[in-house]
């Protein structure tokens, strides 16, 4: 007997539960490294390029990136729950290379698996979320859904920062990775069920049957330039996370130069995941009222406000604090509104490739960001590269807030049983 496909956060509760647990998991693997890593690099392997401790962003960044616009293909052929194991099956020797890394070489080849690890692990529970979520809560969901990946996040940069007050960092790091990616692997294997049939009903439901199915190729092209609002959603994605790249690798450096703890590094590293994971709860459900426009473009302005006040406070604890709350405000009424829009403007068999499209421009910009950074701060200071990472992300919102926004499609009525 075939089980019976519905849509909805109601009818899925269970395994969409489960989902939001396990996006905690994978956001806390990458929290681990974003208290101390850059610390590490500097303090034990000796780096005194900013450009060079932040090749591990870069490493991460690229691959990840790659990963989501693999992952999207890959998921309509074999399936989102096999991409979901291999994630975790590609995380397990993460802990090994950065608890026995002779060099930092080491720690950026651990990096290129983690990046791996969440454009795999992450791309599926987004994509899974939305498949059992249907049209109608969609931005309720990826604010669920980011928000748990967020405050995993904060809650292992928050506990990996203290720790390292009294452990050695990197032995933090390597213990805690090895845990979560246990974890995370047995309850993908053992828990999880593949959404395929969900995608298969909403198509049948929602779907415009007169549009043919496209390849990556094409839907690597209207992501990028033919579709005005996607083409919005993937410059306003991009440079959302140059600000993230920013605060993972020349935030603790910045405030560390200026004098501040590890503790107090570690406060203002949690807080800005916090404020932004917890805000996509309210965020991502007002997005399916407001419509998406008004929240990205406000988002993006309020993240350059925040950026140009770190730069005013010059490295004080208290002005970081707040600059770190204010960005994650407005990260998170970009995030989860970024994806729901994406989604909005694909059909069902269309969204993974679409949306992974959508993440390899976002996660592009880990990499950019870690240069602007890294080379930025090494040719001039620190500040100077926080303030062109401002600039950009302002232009980003004036360009999001001109750009002429189709509304959200009215849904087909679904048939008479």
């Amino acid at each position: 007997m075939t089980e019976r496909v519905e849509l909805g956060l109601r009818a899925n509760a269970r395994q969409f539960a489960l989902l939001v647990g396990l996006n905690a998991l994978v956001g806390g693997m990458v929290g681990l490294e974003r208290s101390v890593l850059p610390l590490v690099g500097k303090r034990d392997f000796g780096l005194h390029s900013t450009a060079a401790i932040l090749a591990f962003v870069v490493a991460f960044g690229a691959a990840k990136a790659l990963t989501n616009l693999a992952a999207g293909e890959l998921a309509e052929r074999l399936g989102r729950k096999r991409l979901l194991v291999a994630g975790w099956l590609i995380a397990l020797p993460v802990p090994l290379l950065i608890g026995l890394a002779p060099s930092w070489w080491f720690i950026i080849a651990a990096n290129v698996l983690l990046g791996v690890n969440q454009g795999l692990a992450w791309s599926m529970t987004v994509v899974m979320k939305i498949d059992l979520a249907g049209p109608r809560r969609r931005g309720l969901a990826l604010g669920l859904n980011e928000a748990a990946g967020y405050l995993g996040v904060a809650a292992a940069a928050f506990a990996s920062g203290a720790l390292a007050a009294s452990y050695a960092p990197r032995t933090v790091i390597w213990a805690g990775a090895a845990l979560i990616a246990a974890v995370g692997l047995l309850v993908s294997v053992l828990g999880v069920r593949d959404t395929g049939a969900h995608v298969a009903h909403e198509q049948d439901l929602h779907g415009d049957p007169s549009v043919r199915q496209r390849g990556l190729g094409a839907a690597f092209a209207r992501a990028s330039l033919r579709d005005p609002v996607l083409r919005a959603c993937s410059q306003a994605g991009l440079v959302n996370n140059l600000n993230d790249a920013l605060a993972w690798g020349l935030a603790p450096l910045y405030l560390a130069a200026h004098g501040a703890s590890v503790r107090q590094i570690a406060v203002v590293a949690a807080a800005y995941p916090v404020v932004w994971g917890a805000g996509q709860l309210a965020t991502g459900w007002l997005s399916d009222h407001t419509g998406r426009k008004p929240l990205i473009a406000a988002g993006m302005l309020v993240q350059a406000g925040a950026l140009g006040l770190l730069v005013a406070g010059n490295g004080g604890f208290g002005d970081s604090l707040a600059a770190a709350i204010l960005l994650g405000a407005g990260t998170a009424l970009v995030y989860p509104t970024l994806i729901a829009a994406v989604s909005d403007a694909s059909q069902p068999r269309d969204r993974a490739r679409l949306v992974g499209v959508y993440r390899f421009w976002r996660d592009f910009g880990f990499v950019l960001g870690a240069l602007i950074a890294g080379l930025g701060a090494d040719a001039t200071s620190p500040k100077t590269a926080i303030v062109i990472v401002a600039a950009l992300t302002a232009a980003s919102g004036l360009a999001v807030a001109a750009t002429s926004w189709q509304p959200r499609p009215t849904l087909r009525p679904a048939p008479a049983p």
